[in-house]
């Protein structure tokens, strides 16, 4: 005789709600798994700022969890990398026609996918166990509230609560320059900027600098032209101390390593317009001047041995941070939830398995990128050259 009831359904926890969460908990709701998502903070994430480049993983990763991508306008598309001397004379241009979109964009799509109702806001995690026998792991949270699932996921970034539980010896460290950000209205682009840097990727480099830019979509996700928003970023060297004083706002609170716009004490920002000035050519000086609520983060470092402990496993930032110059942070997140997917259905009802298999692949990704972004990173900003593999 044949049991009628069916199998239960394998329970993930998801803890960290921004888009390494979604990407993981969308893969997994894929292959069949009953999944929540947990996330600190109270409020919708979708009004960070910032822009990113589009990576296939990304786009593959939202076709998997049924977007339409061939009919979403996922960003806006640029024609050439185009690389400027500090005065502004045109020092390299490549046809090289790629698509930047944004984190509000990505965000959004994909928590219209994964709904609200297993998405809880306002939990902050403060302990996880792992009962071996029955092989399950159960999160504790601040407000007294506890999860129990088959898996964990870590996908809370780079200050990631997980593994300062379970991994407490691995902390990122500063690299030793920060990444000052800013975005400004298409139609409020100075006449320089217009001229030298819409439409394309711009670049321009100089001792202890380097800057980029590129459109994206404006508010609302929307990418038409004269509504989208030009975002930059200018890399520039500091050391420890300044680097606190930076992340100091302007109601005098220390803000770590990132500081949201509209909280950068006055004299940054005169001192960035006035470094701009001096560093920058014209088109970069005068749309970061143009900027009115310029923000910044510290560029961190951070590489780790392993990613799975038990039932628990860490993706996305919260393992590995690779330096933005590899345009692959997001993307390494979606590569890993695919992966994590495809390693699940390989192995069906064998979860350890399943895990077994996804870390290797997932080690030398991380370990790749990682690599890859602190040599570009100590090239452009400290001027060491990339040293040659032995053998």
């Amino acid at each position: 005789m044949t049991n009628s009831k069916s199998a239960p359904k394998r329970k993930a926890i998801v803890i960290g709600g921004s888009l390494g969460g979604l990407f993981a908990g969308n893969m997994l709701k894929g292959t069949g798994w009953d999944v929540d998502i947990y996330e600190r903070s109270r409020h919708d994430l979708d009004s960070r700022g910032g822009g990113i480049v589009l990576q296939p993983d990304v786009v593959e990763i939202m076709r998997q969890t049924g977007l339409d991508t061939a009919s979403i306008d996922l960003g806006v598309k640029s024609r050439y990398r185009t690389v400027f001397r500090p005065d502004g004379s045109l020092l390299s241009q490549q046809f090289a026609p790629q698509t930047q979109t944004s984190w509000s964009l990505i965000y959004s799509s994909m928590k219209s996918v994964f709904g609200d109702a297993q998405y809880h806001r306002g939990k902050t995690l403060v302990a996880v166990t792992q009962d071996e026998a029955a092989k399950t792991v159960t999160a504790r949270f601040e407000d007294g509230s506890e999860a129990t699932g088959d898996l964990l996921v870590g996908a809370d970034g780079n200050g990631s609560s997980v593994r300062q539980l379970l991994w407490p010896n691995a902390h990122p460290s500063y690299a030793g320059y920060l990444a000052w950000r800013g975005l400004v209205p298409e139609d409020e682009m100075p006449e320089t900027a217009r001229r030298s840097l819409h439409g394309d990727f711009g670049f321009a480099n100089s001792t202890g600098s380097h800057i980029l830019g590129y459109l994206v979509p404006g508010t609302q996700n929307d990418a038409r032209e004269g509504h989208r928003l030009y975002n930059w970023v200018w890399y520039r060297v500091a050391d420890d101390e300044r680097l606190r004083d930076i992340m100091t706002d302007l109601d005098g609170h220390n803000r770590g390593f990132a500081m949201p716009e509209g909280k950068l004490a006055p004299k940054w920002q005169e001192h960035l317009y006035a470094e701009a000035d001096k560093l920058l050519p014209p088109g970069f000086r005068d749309v970061v001047k143009a900027t009115q609520a310029p923000f910044a983060q510290a560029i961190r470092d951070l590489k780790m041995e392993t990613m799975v402990k038990g039932r628990v496993i860490l993706l996305g930032d919260a393992a590995f941070i690779p330096r933005p110059h590899t345009a692959a942070s997001t993307s390494k997140a979606a590569a890993n939830a695919l992966a994590l997917a495809d390693a699940i259905k390989d192995t069906p009802g064998n979860l350890d398995l399943a895990l077994a298999n996804w870390e290797p692949q997932q080690l030398t990704l991380g370990r790749h990128l990682f690599e890859q972004g602190t040599r570009a990173g100590d090239y452009l900003l400290f001027q060491k050259p990339p040293v040659s593999p032995v053998g």
